[in-house]
């Protein structure tokens, strides 16, 4: 009889379809993304152009989503909006995923000293008010698109790093590891080849629930007048031009407060679903 041969991949897919809510998830995932990208091509109007003939509108066969104070289309400006809400999140967890790995995985594999010095600045971070600190460094720095992308991006990585040092402490005494420092491997192949690519199914975890997290950290800010500036358009600051208008305007915070929610649920259904996807406690 032929013996059959699984990769990680299979088993890892193999148990994601299986769960409905997960795979709901990366579909919505992949829809708004490619919404995003094809923002140009779909969007009616321009996601500038004023028309104050044509403020606040309702939703019509016109106008899907209605127009805002200035006359602007909101079904363009949405689209518009989820190329820079995706962009922000997806720029900002990859500069944190880059800190957070490479300082966990220097933590975890050389110990001692670095482990104390990274572990030490680690618990620093971790015992400063996020938010505050975020709002600081954006009054500090102004608001703008890439200033968000990096202050997230900087403050982010300290769980990442956390869990990567954890998965270095307990791979880093494996018997392949250990062979291929008695072979005279380097340290930096032993740490990106043999030990980095056996801890990537928890990163990758991570990263899904960051990207989530990020979108909606974004559009807090955008809401609040720290994060994307106007004329550009943002979940965040579509609804909060809407919110002196929620009684005679209800567009203009339903929907984008609605492409948040449905953003960060879905990824945090997918991160939920790969989670216990990679989880090798899980029997078949």
């Amino acid at each position: 009889m032929r013996k059959k041969n699984f990769s990680i991949g299979s088993v890892v897919w193999g148990r994601l379809k299986k769960n409905k809510l997960a795979l709901l998830g990366a579909w919505i995932v992949l829809l708004l993304s490619l919404l995003a990208l094809a923002a140009p091509l779909l969007a009616p109007c321009s996601p500038f152009e004023q028309d104050i003939g044509n403020r606040l509108l309702s939703p019509s066969s016109r106008h899907y989503c209605g127009t805002d104070e200035l006359g602007r289309d909101i079904f363009s400006r949405m689209l518009y909006g989820a190329r820079v809400s995706l962009s922000v999140g997806f720029i900002a967890v990859f500069i944190s995923t880059i800190i957070g790995i490479l300082l966990g995985a220097l933590a975890g594999y050389f110990g001692g000293g670095v482990d104390n010095l990274i572990m030490r600045f680690v618990d620093i971070m971790l015992s400063i008010p996020t938010l505050f600190f975020i709002l600081m460094l954006i009054v500090f720095l102004g608001p703008s698109i890439f200033n968000v992308m990096l202050i997230i991006g900087l403050t982010g990585w300290t769980d990442l790093a956390r869990l990567v040092r954890a998965e270095f402490l307990s791979l880093k005494n494996r018997e392949y590891v250990l062979s291929a420092r008695v072979a005279g491997a380097s340290n930096n192949r032993i740490i990106f080849h043999h030990i980095l690519r056996n801890a990537l199914s928890p990163v990758f975890v991570s990263v899904i629930f960051g990207v989530g997290g990020a979108i909606l950290l974004e559009s807090g800010l955008s809401f609040l007048g720290l994060g994307v500036q106007p004329p550009d358009a943002s979940w965040g600051n579509i609804l909060s031009s809407g919110k002196d208008y929620i009684e005679k305007a209800w567009w203009l915070t339903v929907f984008p407060g609605l492409a948040i929610f449905v953003t960060v649920m879905s990824y945090n259904l997918l991160g939920e679903g790969l989670r216990d996807a990679v989880d090798p406690r899980l029997v078949e």
